[in-house]
């Protein structure tokens, strides 16, 4: 197993006194795992996010937990820092059988309105927002999906707490920073333990890859520009030792985050060339770039990975009108972009 991998080997391994990392499966050949971290506290477990509700993972959970004592009925809350189901469905799960406390971003209450609506959506802000890429060949394989169940609302429930930006969580041994950063989703939240010197991050810092900007079912107007400014937000923090949600924790937020903003500019340039070239669409932009770090050509990608190439394509397109280095006009629902 490579260093790269190494991180999702099964277990609990302590990151901090009382703080330790959880690494739990997903049903992905991407990601692979995810870190959920369990800190020790008077009332028993707090658990930065949950996971996702899968036969497999719950297995991990409690074995893992019981390797430092603890066993499913001691999690006391879990801070949720998004509402992706790697992240949140796994805490549903876990409050569905012992009544657990789940706590998440305010920030994330529009997407969980459309997330529990009953019945298959014809109409969502998803697929507006795939009509506004020029992305029909993607609509059609997406409503295709779901016209065969490819959503299922029973996995969502509201929370018990909704978090607000700012609030300070304490605990026995520490206090946690409630840091709103929205962009990879519009209510996503960073917990900062200053006074420990940690930071766990969700996806919002990811020490290998870059997390996915702009594809949501209640999407924010801009994206990365809300992306941009959490980076930066949290670059003005002390620089904290990054614990992420994907990937083996690091030395230094700060390093990571100076890379991330370096990315997403080389990522401007490359779609402000791509228009020049003749690109108009967001859909026709993605096809002509490279994506993950293996540069995959566009059609290498399945639909979903295909769909987050192609909106977050055109965050960065919307970016580059905001700073003026483009034009757009609407034509048919869909943003066409020029010089």
């Amino acid at each position: 197993m490579s260093q790269r991998t190494e991180w999702i080997e099964s277990g609990a391994f302590q990151v901090a006194p009382g703080v330790h990392r959880i690494p739990l499966p997903l049903p992905t050949d991407g990601l692979r795992a995810v870190n959920v971290y369990a800190i020790e506290n008077d009332e028993g477990l707090v658990l930065i996010d949950g996971g996702w509700a899968l036969e497999e993972s719950r297995r991990q959970l409690e074995t893992s937990l019981k390797e430092i004592g603890f066993g499913l009925a001691d999690i006391a809350g879990f801070l949720v820092t998004h509402v992706h189901r790697d992240h949140y469905t796994q805490a549903v799960a876990v409050r569905r059988e012992f009544g657990t406390r789940v706590s998440l971003g305010i920030g994330e209450r529009p997407t969980l309105d459309l997330l529990t609506r009953p019945g298959v959506p014809d109409r969502s802000p998803q697929l507006e927002q795939l009509n506004a890429c020029g992305a029909g060949p993607l609509i059609e394989r997406l409503r295709a999906i779901w016209r065969e169940g490819g959503h299922d609302p029973a996995a969502w429930e509201m929370p018990d707490e909704w978090i607000e930006g700012g609030t300070t969580l304490p605990l026995a041994d520490r206090e946690l920073l409630a840091v709103p950063t929205p962009g990879h989703t519009r209510g996503h939240l960073v917990f900062a333990d200053l006074a420990g010197g940690l930071l766990f991050a969700g996806d919002h810092v990811l020490p290998h890859i870059t997390p996915s900007i702009g594809f949501e079912s209640a999407p924010e107007a801009s994206p990365l520009g809300s992306y941009l400014a959490s980076l930066k937000l949290v670059r003005e923090l002390p620089d904290l030792r990054l614990l992420p949600a994907h990937g083996p924790v690091t030395d230094s937020v700060h390093a990571r985050v100076d890379a991330l903003l370096d990315h997403h500019a080389e990522r401007l340039d490359a779609c402000a060339a791509a228009v020049r070239a003749g690109a108009g669409t967001a859909y026709e932009t993605a096809r002509t770039l490279t994506w993950t770090r293996r540069e995959r050509r566009f059609e290498e990608l399945d639909l979903f990975n295909q769909m987050l190439a192609t909106t977050e394509t055109r965050a960065h397109l919307e970016v580059l009108v905001t700073q003026g280095r483009l034009s757009a006009r609407v034509e048919d629902g869909a943003s066409v972009y020029a010089t």
